[in-house]
Parts: structure tokens; C-alpha cells; sequence
């Protein structure tokens, strides 16, 4: 593998397959090497030839963060630090701490009140009605309504934090990203759970929308220094993980446009001044042909090598923006094309339409698919050996989770 020096070197939070798809996409745009600070010595990123990873269990903390980025930037004096979040909670740290970085480090988030009100949920219900884009039918549960609370909505129904970072801060024996509940004495339990393990902030209690994986999508858009949006991806989800931290992250997505979805979420982002990227799950409702919304995630998602395999590199938005400074065209992905993270006899076994099933099979005929961590040229024996090892487990994982 080729390299080539830069006047700038990417710096990427994190340690799962959001860094390593972004630390590729900064391969392939500009051959520069990314470095990766995460928490373990793990992962797709953890000794791959296009990284220099980095492991402390404190990265994600306010102090050890910034003297890690200082002292980093300190020793790079003649280069511009692209920091960039690959996880809520390092966004969150890039965010809260920006006007305090060093010259030559550029944090393209933006600010920390406006960030963190968009990461709880229900502000970003209340946007969702100014703009006219439809989301479930929510409850917002503040611990002081005790258990003495009417739930209208028809059993299961889904129950999840409002305050996702903070959640994650007070693990519990029992937690799971989002909860499936299929009465109301569970509902209680789980809320008593998750309050006695320290979590103080809402709750959200929603109708659970019907129809399994194959009814979501996924939408990655990215907005400029000027908050005007400059790139928007559409991708329909056929599959997700099922365990129960990793519930809900994607494992196949084929890009398909949907002009009038984008341009109702092009709107509210502009209204916000919103920069850099965003990532919003969704799900079609069939009861009423709706596209109902269910969160903003403010950065690139966890699946955003979609994206670059569409077409559109995340790391060109970032460079092209921040160091270069040119002006970037409005770009939609049009372009069919197959991102997973299973293997394909996963993807083939539990994808039930058959439809849907015979255009990954196309698709992969054209080559026009990837499983971002498995790049030609970044396959060193311990690292090939992980990877292999993780995608096989995928087989037990879907048969003993996914119905």
C-alpha cells in the first residue's frame, strides 16, 4: 500500500467499524494514513496498515481527551488535525471542547447546546413537527410521573432512552440499546431497571411501527460550513444485528433514492444551520404509507462506508471543506449499490422477500457490493484472522436472535 504526506492527518474517535470506514474512505480519497484513538486494542482499525491505532480507556474522558489532542497536535505543529467522532459520546467531546483545541486542530461539529438537544429525542420530535416528517407515536417519560402513567398504544411497544450517551454511562446487567416490550408489566421493570442503574434523564415510549428490518432506511446527508446541505444518501436497510447491545446497528443496505423524503430533511437541517454530517434511522410505516422518523445522529453513522461505496467519499466532504475550502456541488446518490457487513449467506437466508434477496444476488454478480472491513491490501494475518472470526459468528448470532 502507497501513502502519500499531506497537510493534513485525519484523527478518528473510536474503535469499531465507523472508524475504520472512515479511516478507508481517507485511504482511497487522499492515501494518507488515519490515526485511531479507541479504548481497547481491538476491532477492525486495531492493526490495520491504513491506521496508527491507539488504545486507553479514557479517550472518552474530558481530561485525558485533551491532553491526548494537545499534546497530538503539538507534535504536528505543521499540520491541520482533522478531529473527527466516530460515536456519540467522542462527537460530543469534540463538540464541547472545539474553542478550546489547539490552532491547528479542526473539530467540524457544531456547538454543544445545539448538539445536545438534537441528541435528545424529543427536541428532535419537535422539529420533525415544524417540518412536516413524521415520526411514532411517542410518550416522553420523566422519572417523576413514578408508574402511575397511561400507555394507549397496543402492546409490544418500544421503549428506549431519550439521552443516549448518558444511558450507556451506568450499564446494568440487563441493558439493551432498545427495548422490545410486550406488556405493561414489563414496561415497569425495565423502567425500574434502567433508573436504578443511575440513568436520570427520559424515557421514550412509542408505538412500535410493524414490519421487520426490511422496512427501514437509513439517511446520511452531509451540510457545509454554511449549513447548506451538499450531499444526501438514501439507503433501504434489508437487515440488522439482533443481539441486544447490538439491536438496531445495520448489517445490509442497498442505496435507493427518495427525492421527496430528502428534500423535507434538507429543509430542517438548513432551518437548523446545521454542519457536517448527519444520520437519521427510519421506518416505513405501511399502515399509512408514511416515512416515520426516529432519531438524528450528529455525525456519519456507524454504516457510512455505504455511502462511500455509493460514490461519496465521506473523507472527501471533510478535507474538500475544511482544508481546501472549495465549494461543493449538491449531490444525491441515484446508483444501486450493496453494503454488508454479514456474510452473504446470512444476508440470503434471513432477507425475507425474495425480491429483495435476488437484487443482492445482482448486485453482487456486478460487483457492486463491500463489506468495508475486508480491503484488499489490509489483510495481515492476526487482523484477517479477527475479522473472519467476528463475520462467522454472525451465522449463530442471527439464528439464535433473529426470527
Amino acid at each position: 500500500m502507497e501513502f502519500k504526506e499531506r497537510e493534513f492527518i485525519p484523527v478518528l474517535l473510536g474503535g469499531d467499524i465507523n472508524t475504520y470506514s472512515v479511516a478507508r474512505a481517507f485511504y482511497e480519497q487522499y492515501q494518507v494514513k488515519s490515526y485511531v484513538f479507541g479504548k481497547y486494542q481491538t476491532g477492525p482499525s486495531f492493526r490495520s496498515k491504513i491506521t496508527i491505532y491507539e488504545g486507553n480507556q479514557a479517550i472518552d474522558t474530558d481530561d485525558y481527551f485533551m491532553k491526548r489532542i494537545n499534546r497530538f497536535a503539538n507534535e504536528h505543529k505543521d499540520k491541520k488535525i482533522l478531529l473527527i467522532g466516530c460515536g456519540d459520546s467522542y462527537v460530543a467531546l469534540a463538540s464541547r471542547h472545539k474553542n478550546e483545541l489547539p490552532a491547528n486542530v479542526i473539530a467540524p461539529y457544531i456547538d454543544f447546546d445545539l448538539m445536545d438537544s438534537l441528541q435528545q429525542k424529543e427536541r428532535f420530535y419537535e422539529l420533525c413537527e415544524k417540518h412536516g416528517v413524521a415520526y411514532p407515536k411517542t410518550i416522553v417519560y420523566k422519572r417523576e410521573m413514578g408508574l402511575d402513567f397511561a400507555c394507549d398504544y397496543p402492546y409490544p411497544v418500544i421503549l428506549k432512552p431519550s439521552n443516549s450517551i448518558a444511558y450507556w454511562e451506568h450499564p446494568f446487567e440487563t441493558q439493551k440499546k432498545i427495548y422490545k416490550i410486550k406488556d405493561r408489566a414489563e414496561l415497569e421493570k425495565v423502567i425500574e431497571e434502567i433508573y436504578g442503574a443511575g440513568y436520570d434523564d427520559d424515557l421514550i415510549i412509542q408505538d412500535m411501527i410493524p414490519g421487520n428490518d426490511e422496512y427501514m432506511r437509513v439517511l446520511t446527508s452531509y451540510s457545509d460550513r454554511d449549513g447548506k446541505v451538499k450531499m444526501m444518501c438514501l439507503g433501504h436497510v434489508l437487515l440488522e444485528e439482533h443481539t441486544p447491545h447490538g439491536l438496531g446497528n445495520h448489517a445490509v443496505i442497498i442505496t435507493e433514492p427518495n427525492k421527496e423524503l430528502m428534500g423535507r430533511v434538507k429543509n430542517l437541517l438548513e432551518d437548523l444551520h446545521y454542519v457536517g454530517f448527519s444520520n437519521f434511522d427510519i421506518k416505513y410505516d405501511q399502515r399509512d404509507n408514511t416515512y416515520r422518523f426516529f432519531e438524528i445522529n450528529t455525525r456519519q453513522g456507524r454504516s457510512n462506508y455505504y455511502v462511500t461505496g455509493s460514490g461519496f467519499n465521506v473523507a472527501k466532504y471533510f478535507v474538500e471543506d475544511y482544508i481546501y475550502h472549495n465549494e461543493l456541488p449538491y449531490e444525491e446518490a441515484t446508483e444501486e449499490h450493496l453494503w454488508m457487513t454479514v456474510p452473504k449467506g446470512v444476508a440470503y437466508k434471513h432477507v425475507k422477500n425474495p425480491e429483495y434477496v435476488a437484487k443482492m444476488k445482482k448486485l453482487v454478480s456486478e460487483g457492486k457490493m463491500v463489506n468495508p472491513v475486508f480491503k484488499k491490501g489490509d489483510l495481515g494475518m492476526n487482523r484477517f484472522l479477527r475479522m473472519v472470526k467476528t463475520h462467522l459468528k454472525q451465522y449463530k448470532y442471527f439464528d439464535t436472535y433473529y426470527n
